[in-house]
């Protein structure tokens, strides 16, 4: 796996502001945030020695991981950072969660960016001179922990524009939240996280921001592309779990009981109907699987429980509400017509990741001029889900996936997120900040009067 030099570390950042106040730059570009007539802009890009300090942090960050709701010296980094910028700071919200308010010099909308700062349970197998070598505490159990999913990116790309637009906010129209959010990966069991919960404790209660905006790091794409997508672009994920009951018997004797283990088999195979036969795929598609199947102690025992364990998939929120019902009807039914009972209960997870077509469409132009129009392409569904649609479902959103594969490597090879050997190339954190930056400084106010 190709690594980079080490480049120093930094836990404080109180002189950055200073530092960089004379050392950001501008470009000329020409876009056009509709199709209306071009207008002459003027293209924010960061500075080499800010861009250093974006991978400083990123590595000092990804050295240092932290599980959900457990990110507290990420949380107390941030912190000590957006606040010697001269913003208002709240901490400590959906546990570890930091949210900074930048007020800019001239009216206009307030637009949230959001990155999310926990890690994964994976024992990081990368070759890069700042592996993880933590430790960390999952169910019971301590494990080794990474940040196998390229949150610390994330984390250092919305650093870097704080720093950028604080020196900048008297250029700025309107207002910035930056929303360093904990427990994407979801909370531990027994406990609440992430952006339902900072939404919960009053994320937006005090200023609701007209739109939010999100960078997912993705090795399914080389340095630098983005990929975008108008509508549903990530599945809603949501886990249910079937208890089929019926009756002990001897194995010898299977009329003397009731067999769950051949119900769960009916209800396994009947359940694959649901998305096969039962709702339109041509409107948006599903997936229903099973994952955990458990019943039975002794070969010759029928026992008198088996449990189910699986997940749904979906990118229509009005069809992920009809499966639940169907999965409800089905599992009942066929459990019943083998004389057993079934008892389901469906947890709700993330919903689909929503795009707003008409922001999507706004912030296009800009996103080509900044990234390089060959670099932005539309991207195919995503089965995997993503918390940051809580927050979409309350504003208008858009979330975007940044490449992180060498330009050398094919990204169909390269490990995956969520992989012990998953690696980032961080030329991509330039583009991401310079991203957040001028999706502000720049931002279509027309969208607004839509």
């Amino acid at each position: 796996m190709q690594s980079n030099p080490t480049l120093p570390h930094t836990n404080s950042s109180k002189t950055w502001p200073t530092l960089f106040a004379g050392l950001l730059l501008t470009v000329p570009l020409w876009f056009s945030p509709t199709s209306q007539a071009k207008e002459q802009r003027s293209l924010h890009s960061i500075s080499e020695q800010l861009e250093q300090q974006v991978i400083a942090w990123r590595r000092d960050i990804h050295q240092h991981p932290e599980l959900s709701n457990r990110e507290f010296r990420t949380a107390a980094l941030v912190a000590e950072h957006l606040r010697s910028l001269d913003m208002e700071v709240q901490t400590e919200i959906a546990h570890t969660g930091v949210v900074g308010f930048l007020r800019g010099g001239k009216p206009g909308p307030t637009i949230a960016l959001r990155a999310d700062m926990d890690a994964l349970p994976v024992k990081e197998l990368t070759d890069v001179p700042f592996a993880s070598q933590a430790m960390g505490e999952y169910r019971g159990r301590e494990v080794p922990v990474m940040h196998a999913c390229g949150h610390d990116l994330h984390v250092a790309m919305l650093l870097g524009a704080a720093t950028h637009l604080a020196a900048h906010r008297d250029e700025i129209e309107g207002n910035v939240m930056f929303i360093f959010q904990p427990a994407e990966e979801g909370a531990p069991e027994g406990e609440e996280g992430g952006a339902e919960l900072m939404l919960k404790e009053g994320l937006f209660a005090e200023h609701k921001p007209d739109v939010v905006l999100g960078i997912h790091v993705w090795s399914a794409g080389n340095t630098g592309v983005i990929g975008y997508r108008k509508g549903p672009l990530m599945a809603s994920s949501d886990r249910f779990e079937i208890t089929i009951k019926g009756e002990q018997t001897h194995g010898s004797r299977p009329w003397g009981g009731i067999d769950p283990i051949v119900t769960a088999a009916q209800v396994i195979n009947n359940v694959q109907t649901i998305v096969s036969r039962q709702v339109d795929v041509t409107k948006a598609p599903a997936v229903v699987s099973f994952g955990i199947v458990e019943g039975g102690v002794r070969n010759n025992i029928i026992p008198d429980e088996v449990y189910l364990e699986g997940t749904i998939r979906n990118f229509d929120m009005g069809i992920r509400a009809d499966i639940f019902q169907l999965l409800e009807r089905t599992a009942t039914h066929t459990a019943k017509a083998a004389g057993a009972e079934a008892h389901i209960h469906i947890h709700e997870g993330y919903p689909v990741t929503y795009n707003d077509p008409e922001l999507v469409a706004h912030l296009l132009p800009l996103t080509q001029v900044v990234a390089g129009e060959q670099n932005v392409r539309e991207n195919e569904l995503v089965t995997g889900a993503e918390d940051f649609s809580f927050y979409a479902q309350e504003v208008p959103g858009m979330f975007v996936f940044l490449g992180i594969t060498p330009h050398d490597q094919d990204p169909a090879t390269a490990p995956s997120n969520h992989s012990p050997y998953f690696y980032a190339d961080e030329d991509a954190l330039r583009t991401g900040t310079e991203l957040f930056i001028n999706w502000v400084m720049h931002f279509p106010h027309d969208f607004l009067s839509r």
